[in-house]
């Protein structure tokens, strides 16, 4: 199929957030409103229609230092193996490369198996795990962590900074940032689960404490992103009830930017990097 084939590939706009939403609800993703809301108001998501139907999508969301994370490539279920994905994903490409950025994304092991054929090169992995958490909740943590003290060491762990989109999830309705013994992490709301990320400390058993603290404090299912090779902290959590639904796997297309100082033990999510 030529690029020129099909239906036309159009860009979308914040009144789009909710058809966003039903797409990445119909793929059981815990993304809400306001995320999609993020990535149409400060990104670029392609977007294709079947009538005024939008059927699938692609987001390419710009980081400082000419980085940008490519995420909710998705396609509803009545339009797939027709190639919509990989012209979405053309089309953050070729934006990504005429504003001379090097582009990420978190891919799923089929979609690793396409995108590396693309140029993308694989760099760390990541499970994701659940918790049901069905018990009584405890007084949370108290915290004086504060925006400023994740965002530092989110550029640490990313080279990037990422302050606008930390303090878009931490002024949210419910968000949270908690901090112990050197130890800090994000608490926000999901669709479906409330998500623990980006999640960063000196060491895994302090990551661990923060993370028991933090599940001792809500009464919902959790969500975590954690970085595989954190094989402590990963090990840990699956010991106490956590389990992996899925890996992905961390891609680069284009040269790295940025030395990174130190290596999270969980991550912002698939979608944000």
């Amino acid at each position: 199929m030529a690029a020129t084939d099909g239906p036309p590939i159009l860009k979308l706009g914040v009144d789009d957030a909710i058809a966003g939403l039903v797409l990445s609800t119909e793929a059981h993703w815990n993304q809400t409103e306001e995320d999609w809301r993020i990535f149409l108001h400060d990104g670029v998501v392609f977007g294709i229609r079947d009538g005024t139907r939008l059927v699938a999508t692609a987001a390419l969301l710009p980081y400082s230092g000419n980085n940008a994370w490519i995420s909710m490539v998705l396609v509803s279920g009545t339009h797939r193996r027709l190639g919509l994905a990989t012209r979405l994903v053309d089309a953050c490409l070729e934006t990504a490369r005429k504003n001379g950025l090097t582009s990420w994304l978190d891919a799923t092991p089929d979609g690793a198996a396409v995108y590396g054929p693309l140029g993308f090169t694989p760099t760390l992995q990541l499970r994701r795990l659940k918790l049901a958490n069905l018990g009584r909740a405890e007084a949370p943590p108290s915290s004086s962590a504060t925006i400023d003290a994740l965002s530092a060491r989110d550029r640490r762990a990313t080279g990037f900074d990422r302050t606008a989109l930390l303090s878009a999830f931490a002024q949210r309705s419910g968000s949270r940032i908690v901090s112990a013994h050197g130890a800090i992490a994000l608490v926000r709301d999901g669709r479906t689960a409330r998500h623990i990320g980006p999640l960063f400390a000196d060491h895994a058993a302090t990551a661990l404490a923060l993370v028991h603290a933090i599940t001792r404090s809500e009464t919902g299912p959790l969500l975590i992103d954690a970085v595989a090779s954190q094989a402590a902290f990963l090990e840990g959590l699956t010991g106490s009830g956590w389990t992996i639904e899925r890996p992905f796997q961390r891609m680069r297309f284009g040269p790295a930017t940025a030395m990174v100082e130190e290596m999270p033990f969980a991550v912002a999510g698939p979608e944000f990097g």
